[in-house]
C-alpha cells in the first residue's frame, strides 16, 4: 500500500528526499504544496527536496538553510518547455549560472551526461558534470534500472554503466535515482576505484569462459577468446567441432546455422537431416571443409532476441575461427591462463555416421599441448576414452550433466568420481526457480553432496542479460553471482559468458562486508492469484543417466546424409525463459526519494 510521508521518514534510512513533481496542478485544486513542504519540516528533518518547478522551488528558497535541506531542480526531457523561463529543459542545461541562484544542485536523467546515439551506443560525455560543479552546484544521475535496455558498451553489467558515471577518469556525479538501490550503493563502495589488474583476489573461484567472452563477440572466434583473457577468465574453453576433412576447431554449436551466415551463402545447399543431433534439416560443420568454413562470417548469439535484447550488434560479424591447433597457442602468449577446457559432444554420431573419430583428433592435437588441459562431455564413454587412449587422469576429466536436477544419488556421484574430477551442473539446480521468482528459501543439496565426495563443482551459464537472474537478484548479475560464490555450499567455479563481470566481483573491496541476499522471500509478496502452481521438482540425477555404452568404432566408408526435403520446417531449440509479470519498484537516491 500507499506509506504516507510521515510513515516513510520513520524507517531506518540516512535521510530524506522529497520530490514536488507537480505543484502547478495542486495550485489549481487550492492546495499549496509550498505549506505542505513546510509543515513536513517543522517535525521531521529533509535533506534534499527537488522539483522541475523553478516557481516552487524558488518560493521556498527562503525558508531552508542549504546546509540542512538542499534544493535541487530536476531537469526534465531535453525538449521539454520550462513554463517559468519558457526555455526548454535542454536550453536551460547551458544557463548553470542561472539555476545556481535557486538551487544547490540539479537532477538530470542520465542520457544530459552519456548521450547515446540511435543504435543504443554511448557517443562522447557532455561537459555537464564538470560545468555545474565549476558552479558550485551539486549533479545526481537518474532513469537508472536493471532491467531495462541501455548502451551496449556496457555489456548489460548495471554495476559497470554506473562506473561509467563515477569512475571514468573525468568526472563524478554526486548519486544516483535508480529503481535497484543496492547496485549503485555496491558500485560506490565495492567497485569504483578498483586497480583491476594489482587488486587481490578475494574469493578463490575458478572462471572458465563460455566460448570465450561470447556475450560481447561471436563465440569460438579469435576476439572472444582474447577479451575473456583481458577480462580475468582463467579458463578458456573450446567447443571441438569436425569440419568434413576431418580438422577439430573450435566454435559454439555443430550446426553452422547457430553460429555462422551460411544459409545466406552457396552453402545453403548443403543441408542435410541428423536426427541424433536435432530435429529438422541443418547445415552442420562436417558437410564443408575448413578452408570453406573460414569464408563463412561469425554470427554472435542472441539467446534473449525473443525480449528484444541483442548482444553487441557491432561485433555481431567480427572475428576469425580458430582451429584447435591454433587454440592451443593462445595460453603461450597468455601467461595469465591457468589453462585451457576442450569440450566434446556427438562423439558417438561422428564416428558412426561421418567416419570421424573426434577423440583420436583431439588427442592428436593435444601432443603440442603446453598448458593444462581440462576435457569435458556430458558423455561418460567420451571420458572414458581420453583416460584409455590419453592416459588422461580424473582430475583432467570434466563431467557435464545435461539437465537440471534437484538431487543425485550416491551410486550415480560413485560412477561420476570413477571416471572424472569435476562436474558441471546448472544454476537451477542450484537454486530452483520459475517465472522469475525462487520457491526455496535454500539451495539445494546437490552441491554439497557433490563437494563432500570430493568433486570439484563449477556452475552454468551465468549472464549479464537481466531475465536469466531471478527477480530475487534484482536483475543485477553481480548480486546472483555473490549469492552463488558466498552461499553456505560454495562452489568451485563459474562458467560465465561475461567473464569481465566475474572477474570485477572477486576483486572487490567489500567482499566480506557485502549482506548476502536471501532467496525465497519474494514469493510470499507475490500475488497468489497471479503466481501459477509451483512445478515440480526437477529430475533425481541417477547412475543409469550417467552409464553410457563404448564409443562406436569409426566406419571407414560412412553412409551419405540423408537430403533434405523440398520445404523444410526449421524449427529453433531454443528454450524461452519465462518472464513474470510481476514489478518490482524501488525508488531510492543516497536516502530516500519520494514522490508527493
Amino acid at each position: 500500500y500507499i506509506l504516507p510521508v510521515e510513515e516513510v521518514a520513520k524507517l531506518e534510512t540516512s535521510g530524506l528526499w522529497l520530490n514536488i513533481q507537480h505543484s502547478d496542478f495542486y495550485t489549481q485544486h487550492n492546495l499549496s504544496m509550498r505549506n505542505f513542504v513546510l509543515s513536513l519540516s517543522s517535525h521531521m528533518k529533509i535533506n534534499f527536496i527537488s522539483s522541475p518547478d523553478i516557481s516552487f522551488l524558488k518560493s521556498v528558497k527562503k525558508d531552508f538553510k542549504p546546509t540542512k535541506t538542499k534544493l535541487i531542480f530536476r531537469f526534465l526531457s531535453q525538449d521539454q518547455i520550462d513554463p517559468f523561463t519558457n526555455q526548454s529543459y535542454a536550453s536551460l542545461a547551458k544557463n548553470l549560472t542561472f539555476i545556481k541562484t535557486f538551487a544547490s544542485g540539479i537532477l538530470v536523467p542520465k542520457s544530459y551526461i552519456w548521450p547515446l546515439s540511435s543504435d543504443l551506443y554511448l557517443q562522447p560525455h557532455t561537459s555537464l558534470v564538470t560545468d555545474a560543479h565549476g558552479q558550485g552546484l551539486q549533479v545526481f544521475a537518474s532513469e537508472f534500472a536493471n532491467d531495462a535496455v541501455s548502451a551496449y558498451n556496457y555489456s548489460y553489467d548495471p554495476t559497470n554503466e554506473y562506473l561509467y558515471f563515477i569512475d571514468n577518469g573525468n568526472f563524478s556525479v554526486d548519486g544516483f535515482l535508480s529503481d535497484f538501490p543496492v547496485t549503485p550503493y555496491r558500485a560506490i563502495n565495492c567497485f569504483s576505484h578498483l586497480d583491476k589488474k594489482n587488486a587481490k583476489k578475494q574469493a578463490n573461484i575458478t572462471i572458465i569462459s563460455k566460448d570465450g567472452a561470447s556475450g560481447d563477440f561471436s563465440g569460438g572466434t579469435d576476439l572472444a577468446y582474447e577479451k575473456a583473457i583481458r577480462d580475468g577468465v582463467d579458463f578458456i574453453d573450446c567447443n571441438v567441432q569436425m569440419s568434413k576433412d576431418k580438422i577439430p576447431f573450435c566454435m559454439s554449436s555443430i550446426d553452422l546455422m547457430n553460429s555462422t551466415n551460411v544459409f545466406y551463402t552457396s552453402f545453403r545447399s548443403l543441408m542435410s537431416i541428423a536426427p541424433e543431433i536435432q530435429q529438422g534439416s541443418r547445415i552442420f560443420t562436417f558437410s564443408l571443409t575448413m578452408s570453406e568454413i573460414q569464408t563463412l562470417k561469425p554470427v554472435i548469439s542472441d539467446p534473449h532476441r525473443v525480449y528484444g535484447l541483442f548482444r553487441n550488434p557491432r561485433n555481431k560479424n567480427l572475428g576469425k575461427f580458430l582451429t584447435l591447433s591454433e587454440f592451443l597457442l593462445l595460453p603461450n602468449r597468455y601467461s595469465s591462463l591457468s589453462g585451457i577446457l576442450i569440450k566434446i559432444e556427438y562423439a558417438a554420431y561422428l564416428a558412426t555416421h561421418q567416419g570421424i573419430s573426434i577423440v583420436d583428433a583431439v588427442l592428436d592435437e593435444l601432443k603440442r599441448a603446453t598448458s593444462q588441459v581440462l576435457i569435458q562431455s556430458t558423455d561418460k564413454a567420451v571420458l572414458m576414452e581420453f583416460k584409455e587412449k590419453g592416459k588422461m587422469t580424473n582430475e583432467e576429466l570434466v563431467y557435464a550433466v545435461d539437465e537440471d536436477i534437484h538431487d543425485v544419488t550416491d551410486s550415480a556421484i560413485k560412477d561420476i568420481k570413477s571416471f572424472a574430477g569435476s562436474i558441471v551442473i546448472s544454476k537451477k539446480s542450484v537454486v530452483p526457480y520459475s517465472e522469475g521468482i525462487t520457491r526455496l528459501e535454500k539451495e539445494t543439496d546437490v552441491v554439497p553432496r557433490l563437494r563432500s565426495s570430493g568433486l570439484r563443482v563449477y556452475v552454468e551459464t551465468f549472464s549479464n542479460e537481466f531475465i536469466t537472474q531471478p527477480y530475487d537478484f534484482f536483475s543485477d548479475p553481480t548480486v546472483e553471482i555473490d549469492y552463488f560464490v558466498r552461499a553456505d555450499n560454495e562452489i568451485d567455479g563459474i562458467i560465465t559468458d561475461f567473464p569481465a563481470t566475474t572477474s570485477r566481483y572477486i576483486k572487490n573491496q567489500c567482499y566480506s562486508k557485502m549482506e548476502q541476499i536471501r532467496t525465497g522471500e519474494l514469493v510470499s509478496l507475490a500475488n497468489p492469484e497471479i503466481l501459477s502452481p509451483a512445478e515440480a521438482p526437477y529430475p533425481l540425477l541417477l547412475d543409469s543417466n550417467v552409464t553410457e555404452p563404448p564409443l562406436p568404432e569409426v566406419r571407414s566408408q560412412p553412409p551419405a546424409p540423408a537430403p533434405a526435403p523440398a520445404k523444410a520446417n526449421v524449427k529453433s531449440k531454443a528454450k524461452a525463459v519465462q518472464v513474470s509479470s510481476t514489478v518490482r519498484a524501488m525508488v531510492v537516491l543516497v536516502s530516500i526519494f519520494i514522490v508527493v
